[in-house]
């Protein structure tokens, strides 16, 4: 599988870019990807999501960095000699939904499924099968990142958020919940809680 984070100027693929795109195959999971590039013309920019992901306008519209149409034919390239392209990620449709806007804004053929790994359904899951009070917020599920990794014993991403150090966290996240186990060196000091 695919392990993917973006980080954008907003949360509308139609009208936001993305900023930088996170990586790694789960399967052999050094092998990882880390791209930047500026936000493509005319595109909107809010200042909480560059403030999340650490971008300022100045940095998000950076005339030396690859555009966005650069970056997604890089990303191609690299999963192309992935075998399960199935992408996982918290939240993952979002993620997904920018890759494909960003193939179509270049002209790309879209060549991923729709089909996607959510980590925040699997931790939802995990809950309900180890009988657990789902959390609740604003009438919906309150298992954000850093509830997750809470409930994983990881520490939450850090701010502001980088895609790739996202997709670690995600892959990290996956392996705790559905096999028990650690899978990255970067997270090898956390011991699994005994639940998972």
């Amino acid at each position: 599988m695919i392990v993917l984070d973006i980080e954008a100027t907003g949360v509308n693929h139609q009208k936001h870019s993305i900023l930088s795109l996170g990586a790694l195959d789960y399967n052999n999971p050094s092998n990882r990807l880390y791209l930047e590039c500026r936000a493509w013309e005319g595109a909107h920019m809010e200042d909480e999501a560059l403030a999340v992901c650490g971008f300022t306008r100045e940095e998000a519209t950076d005339p030396t960095k690859q555009t966005e149409a650069q970056l997604i034919a890089q990303f191609l390239t690299w999963a192309d000699d992935i075998e399960d392209q199935t992408f996982l990620g918290q939240n993952v449709s979002f993620d997904r939904d920018y890759v494909q806007a960003a193939c179509e804004r270049a002209g790309y053929n879209y060549p991923f499924a729709h089909r996607t790994v959510d980590t925040h359904t699997i931790a939802y899951m995990h809950y309900i099968l180890h009988r657990k009070e789902v959390p609740i917020a604003k009438r919906h599920s309150a298992l954000n990142i850093e509830a997750v990794c809470a409930y994983i014993g990881i520490p939450g991403e850090p701010e502001p958020h980088n895609a790739l150090t996202g997709a670690l966290t995600h892959a990290e996240m996956f392996s705790r919940l559905v096999y028990g186990k650690k899978l990255l060196p970067e997270f090898d000091q956390y011991e699994v809680p005994t639940f998972c």
